[in-house]
């Protein structure tokens, strides 16, 4: 009888496995700089041989970047889901801006259910905190507040997918982070002067859906998730309507 011969596992193989782990759960974020080698040898334990051949081998898996005389990173591109010039496209075509509200309408209801479930002290304390600066954003009504506005209200879903502890479904919400705020700036303005309700509506959605997740009332929490994007949904088919019957008069006007 033949027997295998077992493996012995090698420290670095040990730290590349809570390095990946801490990417994995989003504590290492995309461009985020490691800790210095020796600070991190310190954090982990470990010989600086050691950590710097954990090091190479996430590098050499694509999801390290060592900068000469700048340290180790975490690659830029780490959870990307469009490119550059996708975005581009997707931000300026109807039919994609409407296939990405669907396609919020399912992926945040069900952030929302599980953050209500699962979300810590912590978490609730980082939802807070979003929550609050989206709120400052909505006080100021000027036009220049709306990039801020969009990327506030990018950042509380993103607290939102954070809390849910499920790691797929954060990192497709980082992925989409900036067509989530580029969104969110293109929109608003439209709807805000389509209704005259609208600012309150999103005021009150925002706080209600806030208030589920943070009192762990995980089926409301997914309900007022829904019913926020259809909402969106709905007052920006308004809006479409009315862009197309004013093209309409006008070129009626022409002739």
């Amino acid at each position: 009888m033949g027997f295998d011969q077992i493996r012995q596992r090698r420290l670095s193989d040990d730290i590349v496995e809570r390095l990946e782990g801490m990417i994995l759960e989003g504590t290492l974020t995309a461009g985020e700089r490691l800790p210095a080698e020796r600070a991190l040898a310190e954090q982990f334990g470990v010989s600086r041989p050691s950590l710097r051949e954990a090091i190479q081998k996430l590098t050499a898996k694509g999801l390290l970047i060592s900068r000469q005389g700048g340290g180790n990173y975490v690659v830029e591109s780490l959870g990307s889901t469009f490119s550059d010039p996708l975005l581009h496209l997707l931000e300026n075509n109807t039919d994609a801006q409407r296939d990405l509200l669907e396609f919020r309408h399912t992926l945040e209801a069900s952030c929302a259910y599980y953050a209500a479930l699962r979300a810590t002290a912590v978490d609730r304390e980082r939802l807070t905190q979003a929550f609050e600066e989206l709120q400052d954003c909505y006080s100021r009504s000027d036009d220049a507040s709306r990039s801020e506005e969009g990327a506030a209200d990018a950042k509380f879903h993103l607290a939102i997918a954070e809390a849910s502890h499920n790691a797929v479904l954060l990192h497709t919400i980082r992925g989409l982070f900036d067509l989530l705020k580029r969104n969110v700036v293109t929109n608003i303005g439209g709807m805000y002067k389509q209704r005259t309700e609208t600012r309150d509506m999103l005021i009150s959605q925002h706080r209600d859906l806030y208030q589920a997740i943070i009192e762990g009332r995980a089926e409301e929490a997914r309900e007022i998730s829904s019913r926020h994007i259809l909402y969106v949904q709905e007052v920006l088919e308004e809006v479409r309507q009315e862009v197309q019957r004013v093209a309409r008069a006008e070129r009626r006007k022409g002739m």
